[in-house]
């Protein structure tokens, strides 16, 4: 008798708890963020972003591209700009200048395209996001 409690339990026990996986696993969101230096890597980056969203599906959640540093006044260049802007909304990205490097390299914050986000400090930026659980890859 108690060889069949043990093993009912056991069973259970496995059963549910492999579920209870499965589930969570299903269930789990994936966010990303990308460090780079370099404007020209942004066509890259979101046709990586969009590969990630079409293979994580549902479960894809958010997608944070930082720019930092010396070429960091590009972001200024809106003809250039417009067809990555265009392609981070439809995936859902979001372009992000670094506050420090724009200060420090005399890039007028105003000058750059409404839908891009500044932060005070990208670096920062980007290790607060991975406390927060983000998938980080820097350029």
């Amino acid at each position: 008798m108690k060889t069949m409690l043990s093993t009912l339990i056991l069973s259970a026990f496995f059963i549910f708890g492999n579920t209870q996986q499965s589930f969570s696993q299903e269930t789990e969101t994936h966010n990303y963020v990308v460090l780079t230096k370099k404007v020209a890597q942004l066509k890259p980056i979101l046709l990586a972003a969009t590969a990630l969203a079409k293979e994580d599906g549902a479960n894809f959640g958010k997608f944070e591209i930082i720019v930092c540093g010396k070429e960091i006044g590009n972001l200024t260049d809106l003809e250039k700009l417009q067809p990555h802007l265009e392609a981070a909304e439809k995936v859902g990205a979001n372009i992000i200048a670094c506050g420090f490097s724009l200060n420090k390299f005399h890039v007028d914050a105003k000058k750059l395209p409404k839908d891009i986000k500044i932060v005070d400090n990208g670096i920062l930026h980007n290790l607060e996001l991975q406390k927060k659980g983000y998938l980080s890859l820097e350029l």
